[in-house]
């Protein structure tokens, strides 16, 4: 069975360094990185993970709870999150939570128990007792895509002004009766968007009007009926606050006989993989995804090996991306 001085000897190095290459306990030249991880190829080397776990109380391991892994937002975050963990020879444990606070502490105290480094967490509207119970077990977490509280590091999107952005776009076209299905209510996202959506009407001379602003609740189903309530107030354009509610809002549209863009006008915030597919194409609001999953990671295993460093906030551009659905030139 091969050893880890075998590996140092085909790579030409240390046994300390290729240490500092499975364990990420110093930084290591890339070019020397890629010897390394060659020759643990070539040799077939395999650290025994659960012994080294015990010895230095690590498991080499974190936990990623989101609210639903299966929407296209997350799981491009999660692939973020994936590359970067490998990369610093880290694997995942996967739970979602939800959205429900007493779900979410159940499957990250579970985490917990199963020996993770740490935890990266989409927190909830009402996450407190989470949060209280990773700080009592001084458990490293970093809060991603929903930024919440300064004393916590944590990564995420822009969502004010992009939200604000996508208004202007739209009464830039001439409309003014804008109709807004927002996410699930506490939601720090949905806060952000729905400030950023009332700013925008303001910049533009536009009164908002309590009726154009509906809860779609973040997913499809409910964004169908909340759309619904929408059209009996007449808005010539409408903006959806996540992918899976600009689904939903097209689904309302369709079943109404309104055609997109003739009728009406339809952007969101979210883009996603079919969003270039649909006819017409989406005009929306990209996030950084990716970028967002592999901060985080980038944060949490900082975090780890210095418990005591200052907590960070880092916000992420978001753009716009004209297509038709919109009706404009652009």
């Amino acid at each position: 069975m091969a050893t880890m001085a075998d590996v140092a000897r085909m790579a030409g190095v240390s046994t300390a360094t290729v240490s500092h290459v499975i364990n990420g306990t110093r930084t290591v030249r890339e070019e020397t990185r890629r010897v390394v991880q060659d020759a643990i190829e070539s040799t077939g080397y395999s650290p025994n993970t659960l012994a080294r776990s015990l010895a230095t109380a690590s498991s080499r391991s974190i936990a990623v709870v989101m609210s639903a892994i299966t929407n296209p937002y997350f799981g491009q975050v999660l692939q973020g999150i994936e590359a970067e963990a490998v990369r610093r020879g880290y694997t995942l444990l996967l739970a979602e939570s939800r959205d429900d606070p007493d779900h979410e502490l159940h499957v990250v105290r579970g985490m917990h128990e199963r020996r993770v480094d740490g935890v990266i967490l989409a927190p909830s509207a009402l996450p407190r007792q989470t949060l209280d119970y990773v700080a009592a077990q001084r458990l490293p977490v970093v809060l991603a895509d929903r930024v919440i509280d300064d004393r916590y590091d944590q990564v995420g999107p822009e969502n004010t002004a992009p939200m604000a952005e996508l208004v202007d776009h739209l009464a830039a076209a001439g409309h003014r009766r804008i109709g807004f299905v927002a996410g699930r209510r506490g939601l720090s996202t949905t806060e952000e968007r729905v400030r950023g959506y009332r700013e925008g009407l303001r910049r533009n001379g536009i009164e908002p009007e309590p009726e154009l602003l509906v809860e779609g609740r973040s997913v499809t189903d409910t964004a169908v009926a909340a759309t619904r309530r929408l059209l009996a107030h007449r808005p010539t354009a409408l903006i959806t606050a996540n992918n899976g509610m600009t689904i939903g809002a097209m689904q309302a549209l369709g079943e109404a006989g309104l055609s997109v863009p003739r009728d009406i006008a339809l952007v969101g915030f979210d883009d996603f993989p079919w969003a270039e597919w649909f006819s017409p194409r989406l005009t929306v609001i990209a996030q950084p995804c990716n970028d967002i999953g592999t901060e985080a990671t980038r944060l949490l295993l900082r975090r780890i090996a210095d418990p005591d460093a200052a907590p960070e906030t880092h916000r992420l551009r978001s753009r716009l991306v004209h297509r038709d659905s919109c009706g404009c030139n652009g």
